[in-house]
Formats: structure tokens, C-alpha cells, sequence
């Protein structure tokens, strides 16, 4: 148990990637780990200047009482040629994303500030963002553990894992020819083998020389690992990682974010609209808060949507972007569009929302299985391939919109007609559709992850097992 008086608070410097999606867990983390640490561990929150609106976003979601539990702290963001001052966050960088995703793991760019900051501050422990691979040098030169947080689980974990080894086992890390048809077998899972294209894996891999990932040394170096997954959601995947030592210590300590207020406390009209919905009706779609979706996709999307003949709710992150002529006159009150930001969790939670179109995103599945809805999955980037095969394949809560040829890359993405869209849409809310059986799949995990929060639950021991372990490591290193 968390000694109740220690001699002082436990002082821990948390650090997320320059992206929405990483910034929100890591402040729920926050939270977590000082409420689960209350009156022992003293968190903060260390991001560039333009994401600090971000943090307290999402301090906003937890209640008044979370600024007063988490600090925040500021370092500058590296110069990066091309990119207007002031952008310094992948959501909001639009085709400039991939220079703050490359400025992000230079070490020679970013390292230097968060360095600098870290032997300021002098914190007992740092949590970082994997991306940032020097930190658990830095922190090991100070003496105090780093602890690696990852966006993704123990299954997606596994499988970047087994990809990159195999990339390593191929030295040169080149694609095959017509790697359209080509895939990686992946084998040795407490699950049938995991076939994944060689265009739908993570970009990163697909153009690597050979050379062992850094973040996978670092990953070796560091105090331990948090996982944003619970360990009933990933039984097998959290024990054979464990089992695989691909971490010293691992703790599953999710969903960390806090139930969505009652529909009477939400102002956005779209709460309001979804309460005018008859049960399971609504499809949700949302790609997430920086992957790019041409024009042309996101009006076949449009079309799909209408021809589907079911009401849709739709948020929508495109500037400029308009819907096709009469588009909106004909769909009438059946469907709604949200410009920009949506309360996700929220929307997830109304009884009228009977399935997720959704990029697959780590974050968005784990608030999905919470909410217990059924996802349509349409992966664009990075990870989330292989998160739509834990939906699909391992969960079964879920099914593609498109088996057609995909990529992680844009330029070779083609378009998903109309006619797939509201295929798709409109088989899977069916009656007696893949969506039902879903759904009844998705509640049974909805009511583990309550139960992995709740006193006593997996994710509420193994959140008070890291402050313990990390307290623990604190007076080792006085003696």
C-alpha cells in the first residue's frame, strides 16, 4: 500500500507526444496517478507552449477539483523549417503534420529542451511518451526511473514487435515487389496467425534499413511500462507479453478518463439531436484528430452516408470541405454534421448511438469497448491496421467498411465508393446484423472495464501498484 506520510510527495514529470490523441491519456494519467497517489504523488504535465490549451482541455473533463492535481510545465518546441509558429501539434498541423511527426523523434531537435527540463525540475520519476526514446538515458543518468506510457495494448504491442523483428530478419527492410498482394505472417500469438499487407504496416517499418527501432531499446531500459488497456480486454496479449519480458514491470491501468456527464449537463446540440433518436439507430463516424481524407473520399463518404437510409452522425475535421450539392437538403433531420471537435465519449454513451465508424485509433477503440457500441472500421495510419484486427478478428465487435486494397500511406490510398460505404453502413444496423451481436459483445466489455476501474479491479490495483513500485523505488534510492 501508498505509505499515507511520506516525507515528501512523490514529484513525477509526465511527458506526451506532440499529438491530441497522446497529450488526453497522458493527462488522464495524471489525474489517475494523483488520485490513486492522494497526498502522495505531486504530477506534472510537461508540453510546448500551444498544447498547454490541450492539457487543461482535458483537465476540464475530469472536474474543477483536477487543476488543482496536475501541474503543468512548458519547453520550447524545436524550430522546424516550413512550419508556422505557433504549430506544434500533429491535430492541428494539417499537411504540415509529418514535419512535426519528424521534428517529434529527432533527437538532435528534441531532445535538448525536454533534457534541459528534466534536470530542472529533478523529478523522483518520468513518464514518457515511447516516441521519446532518450528520456530513460536521461532519467538514468539522474538516477530515477522513467516509465514508458503507450497509447496502444499489449496485442498491438506484440504485433509492432514481431513486424519489426521480421523487418530486421530481412536486413535491408525493403518492401517485396507488388507488396499490394504481399503480407507478413505473424505466428506465435495465443490466437490464430495475424496476416497484415506489407501496405498496411506501420510506415515507420515499411521504410526501415534494418536497424533495431530505438524505442525498442529504450523500452528495455525503462523502470516499466503503462498500458492505456485493461487486463480483461487483452487477457492473453497482457500475459504473454509479460511472459515475452518485453517489459520489466507492465501495468494495464485503463480507461483512466472519466464517465461523461449526464445528457442534461452537455450543451452541443448534437447531445440534443441523438436524444430525438430512436435505440441503436445512429452510426457515429469520426476519423480521429489529424489523419488527412481527401475531398474525393469524404464525398463518396457523404454519399455513402445518405444512400445508407440510416441516421448518421458525422464529425468532420476538414477545413474548406463541403458537402456535395443538396447534399444536406436531402438528408434533412436523418443525419448531422459537427465541424471540428465533438464530445466523443459522451456521444458514445447515448443510447441512440448504435455503431462507431471509426479509424481505429487507440484511444477511440478503448473509449468504444467502454461505452459497449459495435465499431465499423476504416484504419488510415500507423497502428491502427492493427488495431482493427484486435476489433475485428480477436474481440469480434466489429467489421471493415472495406476489403478493398488499403495503405498506411496517402498517396496510395483509393477511394471507397459510395455504394461500399452504404453497404456496409446499412447491413451492419440492420436487425439481427453483425452490429447486434456485436453490440451484445461490446456491453459484456463495457461491464469489465467498469468493473477493472471500480475499488478492487484490475486497473485500479495496477495503478496503485505503479505509485507503490515508483514510492518504493524513491527510498531505495536514498539508501
Amino acid at each position: 500500500m501508498v505509505s499515507s506520510e511520506p516525507s515528501e510527495k512523490l514529484r513525477i514529470l509526465l511527458m506526451p507526444f506532440f499529438v491530441t490523441s497522446h497529450i488526453g491519456p497522458f493527462t488522464d494519467l495524471a489525474v489517475g496517478l494523483a488520485v490513486a497517489g492522494a497526498g502522495v504523488v505531486d504530477p506534472t504535465i510537461a508540453v510546448t507552449p500551444a498544447n498547454v490549451a490541450v492539457v487543461r482541455s482535458a483537465l476540464d473533463r475530469h472536474g474543477p477539483e483536477a487543476c488543482s492535481l496536475v501541474k503543468i510545465a512548458t519547453y520550447p518546441f524545436p524550430r522546424v523549417d516550413g512550419l508556422a509558429p505557433g504549430v506544434e501539434n500533429l491535430s492541428a498541423a494539417g499537411i504540415d503534420a509529418w514535419r512535426i511527426d519528424a521534428a517529434a523523434v529527432d533527437e538532435a531537435l528534441t531532445r535538448p529542451a525536454q533534457e534541459a527540463l528534466i534536470r530542472e525540475r529533478r523529478p523522483d520519476a518520468v513518464v514518457t511518451d515511447v516516441h521519446f526514446f532518450w528520456n530513460s538515458a536521461v532519467a538514468a543518468e539522474l538516477g530515477v526511473p522513467c516509465v514508458a506510457f503507450s497509447g496502444i495494448g499489449p496485442f498491438t504491442a506484440l504485433t509492432m514487435g514481431r513486424l519489426t523483428d521480421a523487418v530486421v530478419a530481412n536486413g535491408d527492410g525493403s518492401e517485396p515487389e507488388s507488396s499490394q498482394s504481399q503480407e507478413v505472417v505473424l505466428r506465435g500469438f495465443p490466437w490464430p496467425e495475424i496476416r497484415i499487407p506489407v501496405t498496411e504496416m506501420p510506415e515507420f517499418l515499411r521504410c526501415r534499413s534494418g536497424e533495431l527501432n530505438p524505442c525498442v531499446e529504450a523500452l528495455g531500459r525503462c523502470f516499466g511500462q503503462v498500458m492505456n488497456t485493461f487486463f480483461e480486454l487483452e487477457r492473453p496479449f497482457c500475459e504473454l507479453l509479460v511472459r515475452e519480458g518485453r517489459a520489466k514491470r507492465a501495468y494495464f491501468v485503463a480507461p483512466l478518463y472519466p464517465p461523461p456527464p449526464p445528457p442534461a449537463g452537455v450543451k452541443e446540440p448534437c447531445i440534443g439531436w441523438l436524444g430525438f433518436k430512436p435505440s441503436c439507430s445512429v452510426v457515429y463516424v469520426c476519423f480521429g484528430t489529424y489523419a488527412a481524407v481527401s475531398a474525393d473520399q469524404l464525398r463518396e463518404l457523404a454519399l455513402g452516408l445518405e444512400a445508407s437510409g440510416k441516421p448518421f452522425l458525422w464529425a468532420v475535421r476538414a477545413d474548406g470541405w463541403a458537402p456535395p450539392e443538396g447534399w444536406e437538403e436531402r438528408v434533412g433531420d436523418r443525419g448531422m454534421l459537427v465541424r471540428g471537435w465533438a464530445p466523443q465519449t459522451t456521444i458514445l454513451a447515448q443510447p441512440a448511438v448504435g455503431a462507431f465508424l471509426t479509424h481505429c485509433g487507440a484511444s477511440s477503440v478503448l473509449e468504444t469497448v467502454a461505452a459497449g457500441v459495435p465499431m465499423l472500421t476504416w484504419p488510415l495510419v500507423f497502428d491502427q491496421f492493427i488495431g482493427e484486427r484486435l476489433v475485428t478478428e480477436v474481440l469480434g465487435i466489429g467489421e471493415r467498411v472495406w476489403d478493398g486494397p488499403r495503405s498506411t500511406r496517402y498517396e496510395e490510398r483509393e477511394v471507397v465508393p459510395a455504394e461500399a460505404v452504404a453497404r456496409a453502413v446499412a447491413r451492419f444496423l440492420e436487425p439481427g446484423g453483425a452490429g447486434e451481436a456485436g453490440r451484445g459483445r461490446a456491453r459484456e466489455l463495457a461491464a469489465k472495464a467498469r468493473a477493472a476501474v471500480a475499488e478492487g479491479g484490475s486497473s485500479y490495483c495496477d495503478l496503485r501498484r505503479l505509485v507503490d513500485d515508483l514510492v518504493e523505488a524513491k527510498i531505495r534510492g536514498r539508501e
